[in-house]
């Protein structure tokens, strides 16, 4: 038979309600009579309900997490689930759940901020991305709820952040290139309104025109998605426009190993095999297979560790709080299996 707060109340000699501020560890109750509740609340293997508790403590102990991205990119990218392993795992450390929506549009990420808002379902928020004129951050920031961010905000003032040094790590990746002899290199950015985006772009450019190199227009492309499909997408026109002349990048800087993914699967069903390609977020070998490239290692584990422990801290109302960690990255070279 299931043990109810009413038997663990008459068993302890007192109210369920005392029962209940006993479990939320109120200080009106006597640390005598805390002793006492507790004791019996072991022997009987009582477990509050959580919705119950949460009720009486005014908090969910659950913390919304809003993915902007689509069902098929959820699954395929492992960026998402690192970074989500790295938020559970500090949120189950402190006692907190954790639940999750996707949508692709920054407008659905807003409708999910409001809905979370509104209903009083979470104690906080971390949003997966900020964009130029973050809606969501201007909401969430007039609404004084508590939140995070993955990414560098325009405006940082008031607000929890973590991201890598997206400039620098692309600014090295890129130097990288140049380095090993490059000097023809080709760019693949993300959508243009999120800010890492534009990070990612401006270390690319600064690197090549450090070393006195030309950005070709033709080899740029910036108006992009995360994704496998604008990988290959570009890469099939970069291979099309060398059939008709044009020449060859000697090597390729995409902003996510997805994009990268999708450039060496178009070179290999063109059989060109001498462009060396570069990605972001260190994806796991396997899905690679037989190819070797270069990625940067952005810790997504540990970016979302700390937007978790960023956030947590305030709801705890923890003091001297920071208000942003910069996750180190790091170039690793990516061997084929075999």
């Amino acid at each position: 038979m299931k043990i109810t707060i009413n038997d663990v109340a008459r068993a302890a000699g007192v109210s369920a309600s005392t029962v209940s501020r006993v479990i939320s560890d109120s200080p009106k109750i006597s640390e005598k009579t805390k002793e006492r509740v507790r004791k019996v609340i072991e022997e009987l293997g009582y477990h509050p309900n959580a919705i119950a508790r949460s009720l009486a403590n005014q908090s969910s102990k659950t913390i919304g997490l809003i993915l902007n991205t689509e069902a098929e990119t959820l699954v395929r990218n492992p960026f998402f689930i690192q970074a989500m392993t790295g938020i559970s795992q500090y949120a189950q450390e402190q006692g907190y759940n954790v639940m999750f929506a996707y949508n692709k549009s920054e407008d659905g990420d807003l409708d999910i901020a409001v809905r979370y808002v509104n209903s009083g379902s979470v104690d906080g928020i971390i949003l997966f991305t900020s964009r130029t004129n973050d809606k969501c951050i201007d909401f969430l920031m007039k609404s004084n709820f508590p939140f995070s961010v993955i990414g560098r905000p325009d405006h940082t003032e008031g607000v929890l952040w973590v991201d890598n040094d997206n400039f620098q790590a692309t600014y090295q990746v890129t130097n990288h290139l140049i380095m090993k002899g490059h000097k023809r290199i080709a760019f693949l950015g993300g959508p243009r309104d999120h800010n890492v985006s534009r990070d990612r772009f401006e270390g690319y450019k600064a690197a090549m025109t450090v070393h006195g190199y030309s950005i070709d227009r033709n080899l740029t492309f910036l108006e992009g998605s995360f994704s496998e499909e604008f990988g290959s997408k570009c890469m099939s026109e970069i291979l099309s426009a060398h059939k008709n002349g044009a020449e060859l990048p000697t090597a390729i800087v995409t902003s996510d190993d997805m994009q990268a993914l999708g450039v060496l699967k178009a070179m290999r069903k063109m059989n060109v095999s001498d462009v060396a390609v570069t990605g972001f977020n260190n994806m796991p070998v396997s899905l690679y297979k037989n190819e070797s490239f270069t990625s940067v290692d952005v810790n997504a584990s540990q970016l979302g560790f700390c937007a978790a422990k960023l956030l947590i801290g305030r709801i705890e109302g923890i003091a001297d709080l920071p208000a942003h960690y910069i996750v180190p990255a790091e170039i690793v070279e990516v061997e084929p299996l075999y």
